[in-house]
């Protein structure tokens, strides 16, 4: 069976985001920071499953990170990204992060744009112990074709796919229907 190739972009609430996104079911390779691969483990499995490590700020880091995200993506592996960079403590999504997008438009790869929803509540920021039973989804959107950003500049990339991720992420559709009945407060 062949799969088809993805920039993977998705919003990130929590470390069970990691675990939900293998619901996917088909290969990829996470970036993660370098941190988690020293862990016991978890950091050996990431290493012996060829994840990608990344030293945050480090230019060297990012660049060698590039070169292996390329690398993997030529050999029809996709890559996974979370371009906010850590996990929103609000379930907000914040300003994505260029490297996904950089990363699209060099490999001319799709992006598929994935939402994962209530993983912030089973397991809170800083937090490592589990919050009883929550209703956690794993939506995978419509992929974007390449020939649709082909020809956009990263930022406007960055703020399109921000803004179809968001539009799907549960603390954002609360917010516009708040803002919608007027029952949001100034301040």
């Amino acid at each position: 069976m062949s799969f088809k190739s993805y920039v993977i972009v998705s919003n990130h609430q929590s470390q069970l985001d990691i675990l939900m996104a293998y619901r996917l079911f088909f290969p990829f390779r996470w970036i993660s920071k370098a941190e988690v691969f020293k862990l016991p483990f978890i950091g050996w499995n990431m290493v012996l499953n060829g994840h990608v490590k990344l030293k945050r700020g480090d230019k060297e880091s990012i660049r060698e990170m590039m070169d292996q995200c390329e690398q993997l993506l030529k050999q029809n592996i996709s890559i996974i990204m979370f371009p906010e960079g850590t996990r929103s403590k609000t379930g907000i999504v914040k300003p994505f992060k260029p490297g996904a997008f950089i990363l699209a438009k060099k490999s001319k790869k799709s992006i598929l744009p994935v939402v994962i929803n209530n993983t912030r509540n089973a397991l809170p920021k800083y937090s490592l112990r589990l919050k009883g039973k929550c209703h956690i989804e794993v939506r995978v959107l419509d992929e974007i074709p390449f020939s649709v950003f082909e020809h956009m500049e990263i930022e406007d990339i960055s703020k399109m796919v921000q803004k179809i991720i968001s539009s799907h992420v549960k603390e954002h559709i609360v917010l516009e229907q708040e803002k919608y009945t007027g029952k949001i407060t100034a301040g």
